[in-house]
């Protein structure tokens, strides 16, 4: 149900909409590039106004990124997830393999996608991004699904708001180290036991 969050709180009025109005795409069966193209639009709506974000669940972690669990639909069709990074903090080279958007609320992130060789290996695919705040991109396996994000700043909090078309936290994924290999990974909830 849209009216609370994954922690029990009232859901956020801006978030409501934005999970009833992603619902609606869905209920209506549309296939991956118009989910990407009009999740964006709504993405962009949602990160345009950072009025609405629980602080509690905008706090970074001294060593590592966290993402917290903001809403998972009853059906597992997508996931929002607020991803906030701590100071120079990064990710490592990973998949996510279902569609994801992925909108700045506050500070920026930088991506570097990354693609297969013929021999496995992993090499870096064009120049990094920047994505600042107010801005949205997308990642799956058909668009460019392998990168690395780094929070922008050195000396400040970034924060994401992530959506998944899947509970991000139940699907099994992948991390990668440049010379091919892979290990496997679930991504952790950090207001999830």
């Amino acid at each position: 149900m849209a009216d609370t969050i994954a922690t029990g709180q009232p859901a956020p009025p801006r978030l409501r909409r934005f999970i009833e109005d992603l619902g609606r795409v869905l209920e209506e069966g549309a296939d991956e590039p118009r989910v990407v193209r009009e999740g964006a639009t709504l993405l962009r709506d949602l990160v345009a106004h950072d009025d609405w974000l629980p602080d509690d669940l905008a706090q970074p972690d001294a060593q590592y990124y966290r993402q917290y669990l903001l809403y998972r639909d009853p059906q597992a069709r997508f996931s929002v997830v607020s991803f906030v990074w701590g100071p120079g903090q990064s990710t490592p080279i990973h998949d996510h393999t279902v569609w994801g958007l992925i909108g700045l609320l506050r500070g920026a992130e930088i991506s570097q996608d990354f693609e297969r060789t013929a021999d496995g290996a992993l090499v870096k695919l064009g120049a990094p991004q920047r994505l600042e705040t107010g801005a949205v991109t997308a990642v799956s396996p058909s668009l460019g699904d392998i990168h690395q994000v780094f929070n922008a700043y050195a000396d400040r909090v970034s924060i994401g708001i992530h959506v998944y078309g899947a509970d991000i936290g139940a699907v099994d994924r992948s991390v990668f180290s440049l010379d091919g290999a892979v290990k496997p990974f679930r991504s952790a909830y950090a207001n999830q036991p």
